[in-house]
């Protein structure tokens, strides 16, 4: 009965010492959670306001903001209690070093992430050329990229590997630019062969006037005459488009008698003569 007495005394003790410091705490943790989420929703709807700013990138700054509040009532509440929450936080910063050092490869995965949603140098839906891969954008996480082949296949691409390297982007830009080239025959009318090409372009709606088309001879191959035509498209037509015209360019040619040679060499042959000594 004693040593009860003494425990329930000294719990006694206690409950009354801290008391303050527990409904403190109590206090504490409850309007952390009420302000954490006070702050997440506020920095949501802030940066909601911007249109160019990504979903991605807009909740994972909400998140973070939220546990930095939270981060910090953990400490405030340690600290009613008389922890000394120097050396706390001197262990949580090792232990965030030590962490950073073992994930080294993802964080930077994630801080490319962040700089690809930020700066934007390819968006959902745009094909992109980057690191020796290519496809249209799927989804831009804050670790990888998803993207898919114009045949279908599933890429999945960390971060870092398209933030620290020049990515083509062909779907941005709102006009391209394309060379159809078309080799004739030496013994063939190149002005024919430009006429037939420009006649081509005028009648293609698809093919901007401004600036507009222009054809000229861009080289003597071995073989064959190479004539090109020049032309601007809107980029959503331009592969099509790029398609058309070729096979337009070929029935024109042939209703119009200019030839497509194939790759031709001439060889002489020089006679030896015999030694008459011999």
């Amino acid at each position: 009965m004693t040593a009860a007495q003494a425990a329930w005394t000294q719990v006694s003790a206690f409950a009354v010492s801290y008391a303050f410091s527990i409904l403190g705490a109590i206090i504490l943790i409850i309007a952390g959670f009420i302000v954490a989420g006070m702050v997440e929703k506020w920095v949501a709807r802030t940066l909601e306001r911007f249109p160019s700013f990504d979903v991605t990138l807009t909740s994972f700054l909400s998140k973070t903001a939220r546990y930095a509040v939270l981060i910090l009532v953990g400490v405030t509440v340690l600290a009613q209690f008389g922890v000394q929450t120097a050396s706390i936080i001197a262990a949580l910063g090792a232990a965030g070093l030590a962490i950073g050092l073992a994930l080294q490869g993802t964080l930077q995965n994630v801080a490319a992430g962040i700089m690809l949603l930020v700066l934007k140098p390819f968006r959902v839906g745009e094909y992109v050329e980057a690191s020796g891969i290519s496809g249209t954008i799927q989804t831009i996480g804050l670790f990888a990229t998803e993207m898919k082949t114009v045949d279908g296949l599933y890429i999945l691409a960390p971060n870092s590997s398209l933030w620290n390297t020049s990515v083509t982007n062909y779907s941005r830009n709102a006009q391209r630019r394309n060379d159809l080239v078309i080799g004739i025959g030496y013994n063939d009318d190149i002005d024919l062969a430009q006429e037939t090409m420009l006649a081509l372009a005028a009648g293609d709606d698809r093919i901007l006037q401004d600036p507009q088309p222009a054809t000229f001879v861009s080289e003597l191959g071995d073989s064959a005459v190479s004539v090109t035509l020049r032309y601007w498209t809107n980029t959503a037509d331009w592969w099509q488009t790029r398609l058309d015209l070729t096979k337009a360019a070929k029935q024109a040619f042939d209703e119009k008698g200019i030839s497509i040679p194939f790759p031709q060499r001439d060889i002489h042959y020089l006679p030896i003569e015999k030694d008459t000594a011999a």
